[in-house]
């Protein structure tokens, strides 16, 4: 069995699961879909976040919300920390730890760092101070875990930017990291009706061509190409996850013409919405 601690106050709840290779059925499960999750994964695990895999070589933090992971391989405890938007909103305390867009719902689909040693002991610490609260349940116990959450998250946004930006793999300068963060945050909350570069631009008060220039200057995919991945991310998700057709995934995704869709989808995948589920779900492996 996984060891289970957790904190709930009305709307509020925070959770610790402890999990290695004999109990990994809650995790690979649907139980902390819709929770913010921070996981706590040491080397030598694999692991996939919706269709990209993860050979795990040194500690590392992963940052989800909605993704689907899969526990593949698993060996020493590994730690699950999740908790919903009542008790620690990333959006509405973003002034202070300055992760929303690089740490969750990055458009560069980078949702982890990895961690050195140092870090790794310090990390390690601030989970068991979280779960030492949670134990004791006195009644400050809730905002001293706020507390870790902001360090842990604070922390890692550090680690990010230093591990990502201005280098061999994103080369995007700090001072410029603003602009690609909150078009990262616009995108995924506006993703299913908004499909148009313009209307990004408009939110951020740029004209769409300076906003496809900075992208371009960096060697980036444009915000076009960005806002189109996003769109086919989700629609992959809602084919092996759901039930749903691929005309109610159209109208999901704010496609009147299903068949406009099923065009887009075919053209940067390579295969038809219906062959990709199918060639999923029979075990074929399949590469994106």
């Amino acid at each position: 069995m996984s060891q289970t601690l957790i904190f709930e106050d009305q709307y509020k709840r925070l959770g610790i699961e402890n999990f290695w290779e004999n109990n990994l059925e809650t995790i690979n499960g649907n139980k902390f879909r819709y929770d913010i999750k921070i996981m706590f994964i040491p080397s030598g695990y694999e692991m996939s976040v919706d269709f990209n895999y993860f050979e795990i070589t040194q500690p590392s933090l992963f940052f989800l919300t909605n993704q689907h992971v899969k526990i593949i391989k698993a060996q020493e405890k590994a730690k699950l920390l999740y908790y919903n938007r009542d008790f620690y909103c990333i959006q509405i305390h973003d002034k202070e730890v300055a992760c929303d867009g690089l740490l969750f719902h990055n458009i560069f689909e980078i949702p982890f760092v990895e961690l050195d040693r140092e870090e790794d002991i310090i990390i390690q610490q601030l989970f068991q101070n979280i779960e030492h609260e949670l134990e004791s349940r006195d009644s400050s116990a809730e905002e001293m875990i706020r507390t870790y959450v902001k360090q842990i998250i604070i922390r890692a946004t550090r680690k990010w930017k230093k591990q990502n930006l201005d280098n061999g793999s994103i080369k995007v300068p700090s001072n410029e990291v603003d602009i690609f963060r909150d078009f990262s945050r616009l995108l995924e909350i506006h993703f299913r009706e908004k499909h148009n570069v313009s209307e990004y631009a408009e939110l951020l008060h740029i004209a769409p061509k300076t906003l496809t220039h900075k992208f371009k200057s960096l060697q980036l995919e444009s915000p076009n190409q960005l806002i189109i991945n996003r769109i086919i991310l989700e629609a992959k998700r809602l084919l092996i996850y759901t039930d749903k057709t691929v005309k109610e995934i159209a109208y999901d995704l704010g496609y009147e013409d299903p068949a406009y869709f099923n065009r887009l989808f075919t053209n940067k995948t390579k295969n038809t919405p219906a062959h990709f589920k199918k060639s999923y779900t029979s075990g074929k492996k399949y590469n994106i």
